[in-house]
């Protein structure tokens, strides 16, 4: 029943949104970012699917949860140290802080404390991305395997520099403003909107269930992943149908100046 209700959400969903692999990247994006033109690169004349914040966000995500695999730590179930913690929590914060100035800027009249930027943009949202990403998968960790790893998915500062570097040269990359290298780290963000989504409705459905901590191998795994993309996808097409009856088009919010 599951893979039936899977598959048909699939379909419908691809049926409704625009053609092609960038067109269902932006109905992916639709659902959780406002993708202001202004506020995001471009593949030649073609806004990418997300925001320059939103594309560093989701980008850093999926690299954050790349680095435990790259480390053999995927079942990794601690936290990390205290002070990592509070460097992740300091990504965080300037996110917030750049994206709050960011917002005044589009209401007239507003005073804001510089003149935003979207390679900051970028910058403040991949930092974010890879603290939500080194937060999530142990919380996954912990909730869907029956022995998880006792470990830190980043055990120091040391191991949290390298993925600093790593987010450096994605960063460098999307800048590059190459058509070739843009295409496909736009698909791969809009990807990692649906891992992100997947992993904290897997989560919730575990701890609803009460099925958390059963799963032995990737095999017992499989079924309640899907059943949290399945939930993903169904959010997905929730928020694109209300916001696509609202604005009744696929582009971006529009503020007036």
């Amino acid at each position: 029943m599951l893979v039936g209700a899977a598959a048909t959400l699939s379909v419908v969903w691809l049926w409704h949104t625009p053609p092609g692999l960038l067109g269902k990247a932006d109905a992916i994006a639709y659902a959780v970012c406002h993708r202001i033109e202004s506020h995001s690169f471009h593949l030649g004349s073609r806004q990418l699917p997300l925001c320059a914040r939103c594309t560093g966000t989701f980008l850093g995500a999926i690299l954050g949860v790349a680095a435990m695999f790259a480390r053999r730590r995927s079942r990794a179930g601690r936290l990390p140290p205290v002070p990592v913690l509070v460097a992740l929590g300091l990504f965080v914060v300037a996110m917030g802080i750049d994206g709050v100035n960011s917002y005044l800027t589009l209401l007239p009249g507003l005073p804001h404390l510089y003149e935003p930027q979207n390679w900051l943009r970028l910058v403040t949202g991949m930092f974010e991305g890879v603290a939500l990403g080194l937060l999530v998968w142990p919380i996954f960790n912990q909730t869907m395997w029956r022995a998880f790893d006792d470990r830190p998915g980043v055990a120091n500062l040391r191991e949290l520099g390298f993925i600093a570097v790593a987010a450096v040269v994605l960063i460098g990359l999307v800048l590059t403003d190459n058509a070739w290298v843009l295409y496909p780290l736009a698909l791969l963000s809009a990807g990692g909107v649906l891992m992100m989504l997947t992993l904290l409705d897997t989560i919730i459905l575990l701890i609803i269930t009460r099925h958390e901590n059963r799963a032995a191998s990737w095999k017992a795994a499989a079924l309640p992943l899907l059943a949290g993309a399945t939930l993903a996808l169904a959010q997905v097409a929730v928020i694109d149908a209300g916001r696509f009856a609202v604005f009744g088009t696929w582009g971006g919010l529009v503020f007036p100046r």
